[in-house]
């Protein structure tokens, strides 16, 4: 397979398959890892392998919608998967992720790290609720916690908040566990009244990417594993500037906006992505998605 240059060796037997075939490959989840996410999945695996102490570290990772930080945690549960420890009968699952309840509620929280585990839900007190999940994840042996978008769980008032963020803290304490805690900027903003929460909770940006260098080689990264037999050639100057215009900037809309226009042009009878395929594919920048259904997101 010499030819396809642009083409990464994994991506280049992937051109010969039918247009159909090509299309659900576009489609399928791929991992790029570029530096800023490779450094952040270290921090991940730094407090996974640190020892288990009365205060252990925790992490808040910090970003905009839709930026990569929930591909970033699946990658870590991805490598920390559950294991049969048949000495014991049992499963370890040294790391979990739960999505956070939409309101801030100590119940809810723990229902759904129970349900997370299909674990019945006690229909009792939240100190039975508390005690259950307690005993389950000393079970399976939890070693970090991931709860990912937790800015819509403080969005409540300060008290409820307050009450949700004890509970995180027990948790911690109780079962001298790591939480990786994921939202955006209003997590931040709701955890600042906290000097404990500051304390224990180390945060990281995830920032929005700026057109330069970096963003280039994300283009090139792109294109070497996106199935079309000509170079598009994504990181040459007119073209990245216009998809950095229409992705705004997040990678996550850099993605839909490249399926997209992969998608458009195979589906056209073409091979390439050009400054006209992005303008034709369909795609709608999420500011004016914004402006086109009045909502403030």
């Amino acid at each position: 397979m010499s030819n396809y240059p642009h083409l990464h060796s994994s991506c280049k037997q992937k051109v010969l398959l039918s247009i159909e075939e090509r299309i659900q490959e576009i489609s399928s989840p791929r991992w790029i890892g570029y530096p800023k996410a490779r450094e952040i999945l270290q921090h991940f695996e730094d407090i996974y392998r640190h020892p288990r102490v009365a205060r252990m570290p925790n992490l808040m990772l910090i970003g905009r919608t839709n930026n990569g930080k929930t591909d970033l945690v699946n990658k870590f549960c991805q490598s920390h998967l559950p294991d049969n420890e048949s000495d014991y009968g049992r499963i370890i699952i040294p790391v979990m992720y739960v999505q956070s309840p939409p309101s801030p509620n100590e119940s809810d929280l723990y229902a759904s790290i129970l349900s997370s585990l299909y674990e019945r839900v006690p229909a009792a007190s939240v100190s039975a609720k508390r005690t259950r999940t307690v005993q389950v994840l000393k079970d399976i042996g939890l070693k970090v916690l991931c709860i990912d978008e937790l800015h819509n769980s403080l969005a409540g008032s300060t008290l409820k908040r307050q009450q949700f963020l004890n509970a995180l803290k027990y948790l911690g304490n109780e079962l001298r566990i790591s939480i990786i805690a994921c939202g955006t900027e209003d997590l931040l903003r709701a955890t600042s009244t906290d000097p404990q929460i500051q304390n224990r909770f180390q945060p990281i940006f995830l920032p929005k990417w700026k057109l330069d260098k970096g963003f280039r080689q994300l283009l090139r990264t792109f294109e070497s594993i996106t199935p079309l037999k000509e170079e598009s050639n994504l990181h040459s100057g007119l073209l990245s500037k216009k998809i950095y215009a229409f992705s705004e900037g997040s990678i996550g809309e850099l993605s839909m906006l490249l399926n997209k226009a992969a998608t458009f042009a195979l589906k056209n009878g073409e091979e390439k992505i050009t400054p006209e395929t992005i303008s034709n594919c369909g795609f709608t920048p999420p500011s004016d998605r914004v402006r086109d259904t009045g909502i403030a997101l």
